[in-house]
């Protein structure tokens, strides 16, 4: 008889976990718009870190873009800032300057 001292690799799980301390791998910013009545519309921030202090970074957002905005707590994504009107591509950019996250770990979405 022959032996064949033959290993096979671990499987890849591409479900697994990724640990990383750094937003990006799994976890993308993502800035989104919401059709309210009529010509309103309502720009929604989630997936920021934990360690941030939302409340700070929206009162900067408000000064900066002159529109009112909250925080709200949701069951599923956690804590996401709401402001009023199309604010989408200047939060991008304030988030990028502010050196908050990277620009390739935010996703624009709507229209």
């Amino acid at each position: 008889m022959v032996d064949i001292d033959i290993q096979i690799p671990a499987a890849l799980d591409p479900f697994a976990e990724v640990d990383s301390g750094a937003p990006g791998v799994k976890e993308y910013v993502h800035i989104r718009i919401q059709q309210r009545n009529g010509k309103k519309s309502l720009t929604t921030v989630q997936g920021l870190k934990k360690d941030y202090s939302y409340e700070k970074i929206l009162k900067d957002l408000k000064k900066e873009f002159c529109c009112n905005g909250n925080v709200v707590q949701d069951k599923e994504l956690g804590k996401v800032i709401q402001l009023q009107g199309d604010q989408r591509k200047k939060v991008a950019n304030f988030l990028v300057q502010a050196g908050l996250v990277k620009k390739e770990h935010i996703k624009i979405h709507g229209f």
